[in-house]
């Protein structure tokens, strides 16, 4: 499928009741959008199958629905620093970071380097795409020791008081998935949620107690990554 065939495709899926609903229901507000479901571009992507290059040129329509499709096809072990900064700029919902973050950022080679940068940034939704690529990046890499993952939380902890809804519900986000990595990390991650507990922040709190709220259940699931170490227990 060509790069004109599947902007065809797109147009010809355009329904702007979909684009209301998404903002009303889900709060994505978002430019030059078809309003097409994911559902309905993971079968355009199965289609055309991975696509540096045509992922690139979707991106650079400006096309929204593209821009997503685009990180259903760019290959995570191709992607380079100029082109994470050049996309992770434009974010403008939680939908199109996450999908970034989770289908390329987290499964690149930078990942880890731009976890640690992005944590930093002013920009809500730059901010955001650190924390999802944090929270992908636990189940992601299947193989690291704990103390690769524990370098983060202190990361959330500094971060915990940032009010914005994106960037708090990322933060929660990240502490829960290194809690459910393995059953050290799971007392590593409460011990610290119980450290943000202690801030005088409410968006501090709220992360604190909805991560010990799964953290501590009975039967909470966890993966036992890296398996080498944690099958045998």
């Amino acid at each position: 499928m060509t790069y004109e065939e599947i902007l065809q495709r797109l147009y010809s899926l355009e329904d702007a009741e979909k684009v209301v609903f998404k903002e009303k229901k889900y709060g994505i507000v978002s430019h030059n959008s078809l309003g097409i479901y994911h559902s309905e571009l993971k079968k355009i992507a199965k289609e055309v199958g991975q696509n540096n290059m045509l992922a690139v040129q979707l991106f650079d329509s400006g096309v929204y629905e593209a821009r997503l499709l685009c990180s259903k096809l760019f290959n995570p072990k191709a992607i380079t620093e100029d082109l994470m900064e050049k996309w992770v700029v434009t974010f403008e919902n939680w939908e199109i970071c996450d999908s970034f973050s989770m289908g390329i950022f987290a499964k690149s080679d930078l990942a880890l380097a731009k976890i640690l940068e992005w944590t930093k940034r002013k920009s809500e939704f730059e901010k955001r795409a650190g924390f999802a690529t944090m929270a992908a990046f636990c189940m992601a890499d299947k193989k690291s020791e704990n103390r690769l993952f524990e370098q983060f939380l202190p990361i959330i902890k500094r971060e915990a008081k940032d009010d914005r809804l994106y960037v708090k519900k990322a933060v929660n986000w990240a502490l829960r998935n290194i809690g459910k990595r393995n059953i050290d990390l799971n007392k590593k991650a409460i011990q610290k949620a119980n450290e943000i507990l202690k801030l005088e922040n409410k968006s501090a709190h709220w992360i604190a107690k909805n991560a010990l709220a799964e953290l501590q259940k009975e039967n909470v699931r966890m993966s036992d990554y890296p398996r080498a170490i944690y099958r045998s227990k």
